[in-house]
């Protein structure tokens, strides 16, 4: 396949918000794309690489000056072999190999394909082909229904996976996706609930428990082989030494938990989420004795042999307490008295409660009501789009964001406010090195970047104004926290943000 069939279709998604549109362009050219192109193709037309790690900036690439070719030539395997090369340039002479690697792309590259290619290596490349759109473009193009490539997706955790079992082995290769233990699932996503009382009407059958402000974790275990992952999937194993020990202590022979763990301070109460996320990276024997991690579990998908995934959350729940004891997060099946669960898990300094339907399986993704959280402090997950460098004491800091929702169309983030409140000093220092890591450009005032990073905002709601994209402005914005748990495809949606809009 000609990588100027890709470039075509990114323009074309670009060009529509209609989802069905998306779909059916999506859906074309995957079923023009052969066994080898097919892993590539999904990657570029999510705006991601095959790569995990490219070593090439938007500086590199401004400075390429490169004259674009008359003609289309390049296929998509070979622009895939040649990210191939960039990715896998090391040691001495790596920046002349990446340079060289990088101007024999872009000689042989349209002006259109040149254009495609910078946004795609800097990470500016914001289609609408986010992952919900992919997996029904997925679908179509195989003819299968989208419920069994997005389980197949939760399962496999890669979407090229999914889109070479979908178009070569249609609906049996899916259902042949298992959970496997050590290869991590996607986690099911809750959906912010305005009240307690409207978690409790939508779902009337229920367990209420507590909302941790800790880190997401889904632990492994297959006999001694214990294996830990971040939400996003990532393996910290190495990294929580007191996790693993604590799981191969448990009454079992092979689990699969989801959960989520926290540093407590002595008299019980939730370290700041930082000091929790710290532990991640870090193995000195020091801050590992300093920030012990406690875990909390909250669902059971797997247990000595048997798959819990599509069982409803009554029998998984049974199957945690059996196996996880002390460590199964507080809470309650049928509550007598919801708010006061709701009131003991504030006190105790958590964010809220959890309102779960007892008759759901697990789902990955932000589908369906089945999970509602609860949180009298009204936050938001949103993407720093751009920063303006500070004035006075904050001089030579990035410091008032620029922040935006995520479209659930697949567009790029819409900007629905700014912010400056809310940042120490320590704070700044690393955002400003941060956003300058991820810039894309730049004038006096405002350093733009790619949509990556997720930050917590606390708000009193929003209003209708003109004066954003997204028809909104936050009020009385602060930050309350970066969020390196999450990724841009888990912020929060711009219906989210309409939602708080006060009446």
């Amino acid at each position: 396949m000609l990588f100027a069939d890709v470039v075509t279709a990114s323009a074309e998604l670009a060009a529509t918000r209609s989802r069905k549109a998306k779909v059916a362009t999506l859906s074309a050219v995957l079923r023009a794309a052969d066994g080898a192109e097919l892993g590539p193709t999904v990657a570029f037309l999510s705006g991601q690489t095959t790569q995990a790690r490219l070593n090439a900036g938007w500086r590199t690439l401004a400075d390429l000056g490169v004259d674009p070719a008359a003609g289309s030539s390049l296929t998509v395997t070979e622009v895939d072999t040649s990210l191939d090369e960039l990715a896998s340039a090391a040691g001495s002479g790596s920046a002349k190999q990446r340079a060289a690697t990088l101007t024999a792309l872009f000689g042989r590259a349209t002006e259109r394909e040149q254009h495609f290619l910078f946004r795609l290596i800097t990470g500016e490349l914001r289609q609408g082909a986010l992952e919900g759109v992919m997996l029904d473009g997925i679908a179509a193009a195989a003819e299968v229904p989208s419920e069994a490539v997005r389980r197949a997706f939760m399962l496999s955790g890669r979407l090229a996976v999914t889109a070479s079992a979908a178009l070569t082995g249609g609906e049996p290769a899916l259902r042949d996706f298992r959970l496997e233990l050590g290869r991590p699932v996607r986690p099911m996503l809750a959906t912010p609930a305005e009240s307690l009382e409207e978690a409790l009407a939508e779902n009337t059958s229920r367990i209420v428990e507590y909302k941790m402000d800790g880190a997401r974790i889904q632990v492994h275990r297959d006999g001694d082989e214990v294996h830990i992952y971040t939400r996003t999937l990532r393996e910290i194993t190495g990294h929580v030494a007191e996790l693993v020990e604590l799981v191969r202590a448990l009454p079992c022979r092979s689990v699969v938990l989801d959960g989520e763990t926290l540093a407590l301070t002595d008299d019980g109460r939730p370290r700041p989420f930082q000091e929790t996320m710290s532990r991640f990276g870090s193995t000195r024997e020091e801050q590992v004795r300093a920030l012990l991690l406690r875990p909390y579990f909250f669902d059971c998908l797997h247990l000595d042999g048997e798959d819990l995934l599509d069982a409803p959350l009554r029998e998984r729940n049974a199957a945690l307490r059996e196996v996880a004891g002390e460590h199964v997060i507080p809470g309650e099946i049928e509550p007598a008295d919801p708010a006061a669960i709701l009131a003991k898990a504030m006190a105790s300094g958590h964010e809220g409660v959890m309102v779960k339907g007892l008759d759901a399986p697990y789902a990955a993704g932000r589908r369906g009501r089945a999970w509602l959280k609860v949180k009298p402090v009204h936050t938001l997950d949103l993407v720093v789009l751009a920063a303006e460098w500070g004035h006075g004491r904050r001089t030579g800091f990035l410091s008032n964001l620029h922040l935006g929702a995520r479209d659930p169309d697949g567009g790029p983030p819409i900007m629905v406010g700014k912010t400056f409140k809310g940042m120490t000093d320590e704070l700044l220092a690393w955002q400003t090195e941060r956003l300058r890591e991820l810039e894309t450009r730049r004038d006096s005032y405002t350093v733009h970047v790619r949509p990556e990073l997720v930050v917590e905002i606390e708000l009193d709601g929003a209003q209708t104004s003109t004066r954003y994209p997204g028809g909104l402005a936050l009020r009385f914005a602060r930050v309350v926290r970066y969020r390196p748990d999450k990724e841009a495809g888990d912020a929060d949606t711009i219906d989210a943000v309409r939602a708080t809009v006060r009446s």
